[in-house]
């Protein structure tokens, strides 16, 4: 998430480093609080993180609705499932590929530093699900990224054949799960471990939810594993549309946002929505399939929104703030979350049980605002987010810091 440029090397002429591309900031903004739009309904589930692994209706099911209250959650849902994960992996190519131009720029060897920073990344996302959420994105990140940025010193050629092999594989693969899912006998989880795994986030202690996390820690760490060629594939994506000019502020930029609106929507929706329409026997498909398409268009449409808006605005400053400080702010909603919801905290979670989608959509709207504030009242006196500030200080240390 961090895509700061790094340091020039001892004994090499000193580059100026190239200006912040204004709509990345704000699409990073974006897609954590979209992140937080998904990951909201895990904190309010009584069933806590296991939610997904006990039904994959958690996640999203539109296909059952009989209420305005399923509706409402219903459309929440299917806006934000598996859009922003996709949507974090193209800009986290896109953020690569800026760093490889500054290395290049430079003249310095590549990966290099961005060794570091990987590391760093692997590391503090080991951390993050253990002490705080189980569907953490960090150790994924970290391991595409340095496939990835091996990917950046080939040819274009191999990058696309790549990108394509890693595309094809990954829907392959999704439809042999789904069929294989739905084809196997059902094995519904008894009232026991449904009752035992209740238990545990409202009423379990902290430590116990950090023993339970080590303990699953092979369950729980299967989306990046199952899911790798799709990240491999959309860095790849992100790295083409920063090479191209997807992200720059001039005509031939808006152009190519107006191209990813109109086909990411046009086909990703009508796509996406059949796949929810599907229900739980198409929940692969659904996440990782159909929503990346899905991504693009949204990259698409706050493009063109940015475009738009002043970029001097209220809104667009603080989802730009929120978007400086990513890596800080993904951490920080899912702390906020675990502190409001599970039992050793307020233990919202259980106490709001039942009661209907619209105590979660307020969780949502008032993290989501906490975030922006504070991303906003932070840069007025420090220029980097405080994990952003922890990864340069580490990196200065080890040799692979980077400053601006």
């Amino acid at each position: 998430m961090d895509t700061a440029e790094p340091a020039p090397a001892a004994g090499t002429r000193h580059v100026p480093p190239a200006a912040r591309i204004p709509l990345l900031d704000v699409l990073r903004g974006t897609a954590i609080l979209g992140t937080l739009a998904t990951n909201v309904w895990l904190f309010a589930s009584p069933l806590g993180e296991t939610a997904p692994l006990v039904d994959a209706e958690a996640l999203v099911d539109v296909s059952a609705v009989s209420s305005v209250d399923g509706a409402v959650e219903a459309v929440f849902r299917f806006l934000a499932n598996g859009k922003f994960l996709a949507l974090l992996s193209v800009l986290f190519g896109a953020g690569l590929a800026l760093q490889y131009r500054s290395a290049e720029r430079r003249g310095r060897r590549w990966p290099g530093t961005y060794t570091g920073r990987a590391l760093f990344l692997l590391v503090e996302g080991a951390v993050h699900f253990t002490l705080v959420f189980a569907w953490d994105v960090l150790m994924g990140y970290a391991v595409t990224g340095l496939v990835v940025a091996w990917l950046l010193t080939r040819s274009r050629g191999v990058r696309s054949a790549v990108l394509w092999s890693a595309a094809v594989l990954h829907v392959l693969l999704m439809s042999l799960l789904t069929w294989a899912l739905a084809t196997a006998p059902q094995e519904e989880s008894g009232p026991r471990d449904v009752a035992d795994l209740t238990a545990l986030y409202a009423d379990g202690s902290y430590p116990e939810q950090v023993l339970f996390r080590m303990d699953n820690a092979l369950v729980l760490r299967i989306e990046p594993v199952v899911a790798f060629a799709l990240l491999v594939a959309l860095f790849l994506v992100g790295v083409r549309l920063m090479r191209a000019g997807a992200f720059d502020p001039g005509a031939s930029g808006r152009r190519m946002r107006v191209r990813m609106a109109r086909w990411g929507l046009g086909v990703g929706l009508p796509l996406n929505l059949a796949t929810s329409l599907g229900g739980a026997d198409l929940f692969l498909l659904d996440r990782y399939v159909a929503a990346p398409v899905v991504a693009v268009g949204y990259i698409g449409l706050v493009g063109l929104l940015v475009d738009r808006l002043p970029g001097s605005g209220v809104v667009t400053k603080a989802v730009s703030a929120l978007g400086r400080t990513a890596m800080t702010g993904y951490v920080a909603q899912n702390v906020l979350c675990s502190l409001l919801c599970y039992g050793f905290g307020l233990g919202l979670a259980s106490r709001m049980s039942g009661s209907g989608p619209w105590w979660v959509l307020g969780l949502w709207a008032g993290v989501s605002l906490f975030l922006l504030v504070s991303a906003s009242l932070w840069l007025r006196r420090f220029r980097y987010g405080p994990l952003e500030w922890l990864q340069k200080s580490v990196l200065s240390l080890t040799g692979g810091a980077g400053r601006r």
